[in-house]
């Protein structure tokens, strides 16, 4: 059984921790105005918090609700910056301890992995399998069980105010869009008293989406011994038997509702690796090449064409357009996508075509 860690809590609450989490939450972020007003009295914030999690008083704030659609409607929540050090603070200590536990084949944020490993293993398992399961959960964060998720919290935390201040957090998390689902024993009242799902946007709710999973890696990797890998939600099994695919897709279907969780009936299938596969924004073809699905593509040339004007209007300079196409390029460059750049940035500052890749300074189109 996993050792279950105690004392705790001085690495979370104290003034050099908040401090250490106060420099990990501003960057990048540091000409938003609640950061700059937090950093504006930082000492004076950073005892208050420190104060509010030693005496227990310590809440969560209003949290910012903003509905996305990108690519698919989904409702983002901003959490105010003070509770954005208090959750550095806790993943910085709790995280580790979770962190020795979790598979290698989980991708999603985690230090050293991320996309673009996952869709290398993607393909690594596809080159040697002839059949894959393509399996998404249904509105997983909406669906998050809290009751669950304190559970798993349990296994390896015993630091009664680490908990403490985890179960605030959880209980914290504003109201997600519907995910109400009937399991085994269920009756109206035990579906509505419990609560359940987690803020899409949260540090602590991307670290504890793999707490929550983390069990479900193992019991594939080791039970059902199958070769896998996991991206928050999104996840795959190759075999070169379909039928065994099967047989897995019933029993992960059981286990998941033992989490309270339901595959997602649109995007849970089985197909051959030899046809074109779409993972992660990409579309993997047996060959080898890689594209950007047509999604992200329409998405970009949306926001490019945004840029151009903000840029036309002055209200970005040439570093602000640099900046935002650049991540872009950098995702684009994983995928064959050379004729596509020329496309778009044909004879501007983006163009692959020009001399060693150097951006030239051109009017943008």
């Amino acid at each position: 059984m996993s050792r279950r860690h105690d004392d705790l809590f001085d690495g979370i609450a104290s003034f050099a921790a908040l401090h250490h989490a106060a420099r990990r939450a501003v960057a990048g972020k540091r000409s938003k105005p609640g950061a700059a007003g937090f950093f504006a009295n930082l000492e004076g914030e950073l005892l208050r918090l420190e104060r509010q999690l030693r005496d227990g008083s310590y809440r969560s704030g209003r949290y910012l609700e903003l509905i996305v659609r990108d690519p698919k409607r989904r409702l983002v929540s901003a959490a105010p910056f003070r509770d954005r050090v208090v959750h550095h603070a806790l993943v910085g200590v709790i995280g580790p301890i979770f962190e020795r536990g979790f598979i290698n084949h989980s991708y999603a944020n985690r230090v050293g992995k991320g996309t673009h490993r996952a869709v290398a293993r993607f393909e690594h398992l596809r080159d040697r399998h002839t059949h894959v399961l393509r399996a998404d959960i249904w509105r997983y964060f909406p669906a998050i069980d809290h009751a669950v998720l304190k559970r798993d919290l349990r296994r390896r935390i015993a630091c009664p105010r680490t908990l403490a201040l985890c179960d605030s957090l959880i209980d914290g998390s504003n109201l997600q869009e519907p995910a109400e689902c009937f399991f085994p024993g269920d009756d109206l009242l035990s579906v509505a008293a419990r609560r359940r799902g987690l803020p899409l946007g949260n540090l602590t709710s991307q670290f504890f989406a793999n707490v929550y999973l983390d069990g479900f890696d193992h019991w594939v990797s080791e039970v059902l011994r199958a070769p896998y890998l996991r991206y928050v939600d999104d996840f795959a099994l190759f075999t070169d038997d379909p039928a065994r695919l099967e047989d897995w897709r019933a029993r992960i279907d059981d286990y998941l509702c033992g989490r309270r969780l339901r595959l997602h009936p649109a995007k849970t299938r089985i197909a051959a690796t030899a046809q074109p596969q779409g993972f992660l924004g990409f579309e993997l073809l047996a060959d080898g090449r890689r594209r950007l699905n047509a999604a992200n593509v329409t998405r970009f040339r949306n926001r490019l064409e945004d840029l151009r004007g903000r840029w036309r209007r002055r209200e970005l300079d040439g570093d602000d357009v640099r900046c935002r196409v650049g991540s872009w390029i950098a995702h684009a460059r994983h995928a064959n996508t050379a004729h596509l750049r020329h496309t778009l940035f044909k004879g501007g500052w983006f163009d692959p075509l020009w001399a060693d890749g150097c951006p030239v300074e051109v009017p943008l189109p």
